[in-house]
């Protein structure tokens, strides 16, 4: 019997034991195309918006939390919806599923692009990420379909990959253009245009698939899924601003045990779950889950992070900032393909474990990081981040797919992607908190420092502590005294992000051990020596994403 880290390289048989076909559809390409227009479409909000926050909260007057909401409203449907979405796509049609989060996402991009309240740009970046959870899902299931054949699947989903990362980094780039000349609501245009050319010709051109197999929508098991990741980061964010210990921060906590205890009996005994629990019998695919959410917890928030660090402290613009994510984003649409073919040489597991080791190093690294840290400085530690991730996200993509049967991929990629997404939520949610935190801790020793009166400083460190970093704008100071107050905030700024991206890093390193462990980096067996995984899952089963 294979081991799983084999399972996960190789092809999965079909039923009589030959191989898959080559393509499901008549037009295979034409489906890779629109699904990395989808993912590109996902990804370009997210990175626009987190070179911009600074900039929206100068515009709306934004404290820290909010803007950890506007990051963590985005993704916290998809965490939520991605395994309804993959769901409907499996019994009412993919194509349906993807037309249907081009529209949501477009708007919610509308939505944002009229917007004059952070409540209204939540309510844009949530249905945004519903659209996105409807992208996501049915993209990768369209994909799944059209090319079964493990080693063509790999090829197409190194182009969905590259089209994320793609998105990742023309996201800062355009939202940097643009906020030279306009407002930020005007960052959410391009979005929304994208998304009405993707319709359009996704409604004439793209073929439809399912996989219904009898299954319902299991509104039990996404109710106590909502719940769970949604009281889990409504705790972890209102518990960095006002306490750990306060009664509406226990009582999410609380929620999120008690939905996620909910969510495991309603699956376990559904007999149409929406993510058969069964699935995490395969080693290979449960240890890809917990590396993908911790890769995305790390990148995410030290983005999050980062974006704050160059747009407070730095004063940079949006199109600074956008230039040095570049070094992160762009790499991954540069090698991703490498990698993709890399995979059939070298096992994924071994790829994997070499990028989650290189991306840790990269954030260590940024342990240097100071207030007049330099873009030359800067070069080295996020290209290492971004050439370590570029390792990452194909190969973890492909393993879980791959190591459970062809019939189940659906499903796979969308538990997996849940996952992806916590982890994405979860980055700014724990990092701004902690940002925040150590700030307050290390300001007044920095302020002890910096030469002003007694009054002065716990003027500074109360108005920091109630307020947070929005304090910074109207410290009511004279101009000598602000600037030294200024410089002391940077200083306890520069402290806060050396806590960041130590946990960051280490999250990495404890990824890599988790590959070894649960994945391992074995080289596959031959072509044709595989045996299919053996996962046994309650039926009807199926859904969709990595």
């Amino acid at each position: 019997m294979p081991t799983t880290a084999q399972n996960a390289q190789s092809a999965p048989t079909a039923a009589g034991g030959s191989p898959p076909p080559t393509s499901a559809v008549a037009r295979p390409a034409l489906t890779v195309v629109l699904a990395c227009l989808g993912v590109f479409a996902s990804y370009v909000p997210i990175g626009g918006v987190a070179v911009s926050l600074p900039t929206i909260q100068r515009g709306l007057d934004a404290s820290t939390s909010d803007l950890q909401w506007i990051s963590d409203i985005f993704i916290l449907p998809m965490a939520a919806l991605i395994l309804t979405f993959g769901l409907i796509g499996d019994l009412y049609g993919r194509k349906k599923a993807f037309l249907a989060g081009l529209v949501l996402l477009a708007v919610g991009s509308a939505t944002n692009l009229t917007a004059h309240s952070v409540a209204q740009v939540w309510v844009g970046q949530a249905l945004s990420g519903a659209g996105g959870a409807a992208l996501l899902t049915s993209s990768l299931a369209l994909i799944s379909h059209a090319y079964p054949d493990f080693r063509a699947r790999a090829k197409a989903i190194s182009a969905w990959a590259a089209a994320l990362g793609l998105g990742m980094s023309l996201g800062p780039l355009l939202s940097g253009a643009i906020l030279e000349h306009a407002s930020w609501r005007w960052i959410f245009a391009p979005t929304v245009l994208v998304c009405l050319i993707g319709a359009a010709v996704a409604a004439v051109l793209l073929e439809d698939s399912r996989s219904p197999h009898g299954r319902a929508i299991d509104v039990p098991g996404q109710i106590a899924a909502i719940i769970a990741i949604t009281g889990l980061i409504y705790g972890v964010i209102e518990g960095g601003t006002s306490g750990w210990t306060g009664a509406p921060v226990l009582a999410a906590f609380a929620l999120a045990v008690l939905g996620l205890v909910a969510f495991v009996v309603v699956e376990r005994r559904s007999a149409t779950p929406m993510l058969s629990l069964e699935l995490f019998s395969s080693r290979a695919f449960t240890g890809a889950g917990v590396v993908t959410m911790l890769t995305m917890f790390g990148l995410v928030g030290i983005v999050f992070s980062l974006s704050l660090f160059f747009g407070n402290v730095q004063h940079l613009s949006a199109l600074e900032i956008a230039y040095r994510f570049l070094l992160i984003n762009g790499l991954t649409v540069v090698i991703g393909p490498i990698v993709g073919r890399l995979m059939g040489r070298i096992p994924s597991g071994a790829l994997l474990t070499g990028g989650l080791t290189l991306t840790g190093i990269g954030m260590l690294t940024l342990n240097t990081l100071d207030p007049n840290t330099g873009f030359a400085a800067l070069i080295l530690p996020l290209t290492v981040i971004g050439v370590g991730f570029a390792f990452v996200m194909t190969p973890i993509t492909s393993i879980a797919v791959g190591s459970v049967p062809h019939h189940l991929a659906g499903m796979a990629s969308a538990g997996n992607n849940t996952l992806r997404q916590l982890g994405g939520a979860l980055g700014p949610a724990i990092l701004g908190a902690v940002l925040t935190n150590r700030i307050v801790a290390a300001l007044p020793n920095h302020l002890a420092d910096s030469g002003l009166s007694v009054a002065d400083r716990e003027h500074v460190a109360s108005a920091v502590s109630g307020e947070g970093l929005s304090a910074a704008g109207r410290l009511g100071l004279a101009p000598e005294p602000t600037g030294r107050a200024l410089g002391a905030l940077g200083d306890s700024f520069a402290d806060a992000m050396h806590v960041c991206m130590t946990i960051a890093g280490v999250g990495m390193f404890v990824a890599a051990a988790v590959t070894v462990l649960m994945i391992g980096v074995r080289r596959p067996k031959r072509p044709g020596a595989a045996e299919p995984v053996s996962v046994e899952v309650a039926r009807p089963v199926t859904s969709a994403r990595a």
